[in-house]
């Protein structure tokens, strides 16, 4: 009992099961319309054939009477001997006047419509089928004609028995069409399947399988594999975070357990201990900056805020946020220049500002005294581009890659200052609005560039 319960959960089975019966019913349908259709055809030629045979003898009778008549039924009765159609008249007592019928059928009252009757056939002697109509004659003689229905009987049974061997046929090759769809469905699910199992077991590199065919399943595939990339990078990225944390965050928490310490030292000198609680204030506000920014970039990569996005003026958001940083270049003997025009983005207006601030202050912090600092905007195709460039010494070839990435700080001098998150979180950001970050050395300096589509 449990095999069959097991069988018809099976998937596969019941899919079979659903072509096979849709397949089924369908040409039942159009079978079963075929033979209907068909009959009627026949039905209604033969009626027609019957009633337009009753109308000429008729007129046959009114022209020359009841000897006309006779006759007329008799040289019909002659050419229909190898055929199937059938004739009586009778006076008004029910003797035999003419026609190829024995005798007038009992319960039949003429003009009573299409019959369908048991008669015996004078020519052969057997009985036969018939479906014939009747009239009264003006002087009480009653006419009958009709058609011999062993021929449509016998061609009901012939179209009914092909009716059933379409049907079979019909049932045996939706079983194989349903198999045959099955076969294509469930291969490349279980390549899906096989896929995702690898995945679960910890195999982050597998890919499901494109055939190469174009079809709705290839696309599906290269979907789902531009997802398994993504999320690849993703937790690639988190490892990448979670090593970065581990091992950047250890340095700054030794600093400050050894801050508290000394605090709580009874022998250290009053001034000793002013300095080591403002550093150590130092070292907390640096590790909540770090976490801070830690909090942002993982937002920007969830995708968080994206309900919050409104069209953006980006250069009124260039100008404001430059604005805010020109006291500090001033101080610093750097001049800042806007380039270009940008107009209107769909964005998140607060984290755009933040991109542009990460950039101005890590081109300031390089930027030499006396040095120009631009921040240009343009328009590309579906989108526009912002970049900041400064005239410092730039970074080594080999590392600019690494720029993006969390926790890199390539001047070893500045890991105190920094913590190496700004660009990360630049980065992020220009993700989140479905665009990309890359840098250039352009000798002298490193231009950043964000790229954000509209």
């Amino acid at each position: 009992m449990a095999k069959p319960l097991i069988l018809w959960r099976n998937a596969r089975t019941r899919l079979v099961l659903a072509s096979m019966v849709l397949s089924t019913a369908l040409t039942a349908l159009v079978l079963g319309l075929l033979y209907v259709t068909a009959n009627r055809t026949i039905e209604n030629e033969t009626r027609s054939v019957v009633t337009a045979e009753l109308a000429g003898l008729r007129d046959e009778y009114e022209r020359l009477g009841t000897i006309g008549l006779m006759a007329a039924i008799d040289r019909r009765v002659r050419d229909a001997a190898d055929r199937d159609a059938l004739y009586l008249l009778t006076d008004a007592q029910g003797n035999v006047l003419a026609g190829n019928l024995p005798r007038w059928p009992e319960g039949i009252e003429p003009g009573s419509g299409w019959v369908n009757l048991e008669l015996t056939k004078l020519s052969s002697g057997e009985d036969v089928s018939i479906s014939a109509a009747s009239i009264r004659l003006p002087l009480y003689e009653r006419l009958l004609v009709g058609r011999d229905a062993s021929a449509r009987q016998q061609f009901d049974r012939v179209l009914l028995r092909s009716v059933g061997l379409a049907l079979l046929a019909a049932l045996a090759l939706s079983l194989l069409t349903g198999w045959l769809l099955t076969r294509l469905v469930f291969s490349r699910l279980s390549d899906i399947a096989q896929t995702a199992d690898d995945i679960v077991s910890g195999d982050l590199s597998r890919r499901i399988p494109v055939r190469g065919s174009g079809d709705e399943f290839d696309q599906m595939a290269q979907t789902l594999n531009d997802m398994l990339d993504k999320i690849e990078e993703l937790i690639g990225n988190l490892r990448m975070t979670t090593n970065s944390i581990a091992h950047d965050l250890r340095s700054p928490l030794s600093r400050l357990r050894q801050r508290v310490e000394s605090l709580t030292d009874p022998s250290s000198a009053a001034s000793d201990r002013e300095a080591d609680a403002a550093r150590a204030l130092a070292e907390v506000d640096h590790l909540l900056r770090v976490f801070s920014q830690l909090t942002e970039i993982s937002r920007a990569e969830a995708g968080l805020g994206r309900d919050e996005f409104e069209d953006v003026d980006v250069d009124t958001l260039v100008r404001d946020v430059t604005e805010f940083y020109e006291p500090v270049a001033a101080d610093q003997d750097v001049h800042i220049v806007i380039e270009g025009t940008a107009g209107r983005v769909p964005g998140h207006k607060p984290l755009l500002a933040q991109a542009l601030s990460n950039l101005l202050e890590n081109a300031l912090r390089y930027a030499p005294a006396g040095s120009t600092l631009t921040v240009a905007l343009a328009n590309v195709d579906d989108g526009l581009t912002l970049s900041v460039r400064d005239q410092g010494p730039g970074v080594p070839e080999d590392q600019i890659d690494r720029l993006a990435q969390p926790f890199v700080t390539l001047d070893p001098a500045r890991t105190d200052q920094s913590s190496g998150l700004g660009l990360a979180l630049v980065a992020a950001i220009a993700r989140m609005h479905g665009g990309q970050f890359e840098a250039h050395n352009r000798n002298p300096g490193l231009e950043a560039i964000i790229t954000i589509p509209r």
